[in-house]
């Protein structure tokens, strides 16, 4: 079974905690594949990157595997500047432009 999971609003140092918790509570509850919904991800710092770089690092340890989709513009933004799309392996596909 699939597990999904949207993220909306900054992927930031201030919502680390929070959010390292969801993706890996996520993550747990997935057999399979868990899908990360990004299309609502406002900003993104090296601290939201880190957490989705440890959360695909916890899937491919567990045998699951990490999707990630509907890339904000944000997020695509930063994908593309630290060149990260063929780390995560997905498309990546913006919101509106998919």
């Amino acid at each position: 079974m699939n597990a999904r999971l949207t993220i909306e609003g900054e992927m930031s140092i201030y919502r680390a905690a929070e959010l390292k918790e969801r993706l890996i509570d996520a993550l747990a509850e997935a057999d399979a594949v868990l899908e990360v919904d990004l299309a609502g991800v406002t900003e993104i710092d090296t601290a939201g990157v880190q957490l989705l770089m440890l959360t695909k690092r916890e899937a491919d340890v567990s045998g699951r595997r990490l999707r990630l989709l509907s890339h904000s513009r944000a997020v695509a933004t930063a994908f593309e500047l630290l060149n990260l799309a063929e780390f995560f392996g997905d498309p990546i596909l913006v919101e509106g432009e998919a």
